[in-house]
């Protein structure tokens, strides 16, 4: 990427002659976000720019373009939904829609532990557009507080479907950070053996639950490789040790 590897130096630069970069958005552990303007149909879009590191890997690139052909079939009031994918001077992008508002994680990092109708209001909407993907066929495998998305509206969005499934074992070593953030909401199969099926997705979202009325990972260590052990020879705490009521 050369002098493109900071993220301010995106930002005016138009991607496959059509997606103009408005503002920085955010950075995770595969990609940046943009917030965009899609310039033919003039609408706000999400761009997310995968790392240079994995713009590289041909294996990744392949995936990614499978695993985005697979998204954008998905149509759910509660998916985020993938409009393009593409690659522009180097840059391996997905356009997706524009959720204005915030992260479950923002919620959890700002409010605590909530109430179990909050829990449970947000919990339903991530449980239908995870069954929706569960019938077309696809597996989320990367079900994390990151990567449910509340509008401003207060509508809840699950983001980057397949995703998780693009990058390959080869890349998603310690040294990336790909798995750093998510390794506390991996279901014991894809810790064990690396494979995930609709009842990872449960498991994460079981987590997830637990997070959300507790103000705390239900699985936590100071490091990766100690937090995938528990998932696998440990017991999940109690709701009760945290919640009496």
């Amino acid at each position: 990427m050369g002098a493109r590897s900071g993220v301010e130096d995106l930002v005016g630069i138009t991607l496959d002659g059509r997606y103009r970069v408005l503002e920085h958005l955010a950075d995770g552990g595969m990609a940046s976000v943009y917030r965009g303007l899609d310039t033919r149909l003039e609408r706000d879009v999400a761009i997310k720019v995968m790392r240079p590191d994995l713009a590289a890997d041909d294996t990744f690139v392949s995936r990614f373009r499978r695993e985005a052909r697979s998204a954008a079939r998905l149509a759910h009031p509660h998916v985020v939904g993938v409009h393009d994918q593409g690659e522009s001077d180097g840059l391996v992008f997905l356009v997706m829609e524009h959720v204005p508002g915030q992260t479950l994680r923002e919620v959890l990092r700002t409010e605590g532990a909530l109430s179990p109708r909050a829990a449970l209001d947000l919990l339903e909407p991530v449980l239908a557009g995870l069954a929706a993907a569960h019938d077309a066929g696809l597996v989320h495998r990367d079900v994390k507080p990151e990567n449910v998305l509340i509008r401003d509206d207060g509508t809840v969005k699950v983001a980057d479907f397949g995703l998780a499934r693009a990058v390959s074992s080869q890349t998603a070593t310690g040294t990336t950070g790909v798995l750093l953030g998510t390794v506390s909401y991996l279901s014991p199969e894809q810790v064990e053996r690396g494979i995930a099926d609709p009842r990872s997705d449960v498991y994460a979202a079981g987590l997830l639950l637990f997070e959300m009325l507790t103000g705390r990972k239900a699985v936590d260590g100071e490091t990766p490789i100690h937090v995938a052990f528990q998932h696998v020879h440990g017991d999940l705490p109690s709701l009760r040790t945290t919640r009496p009521d």
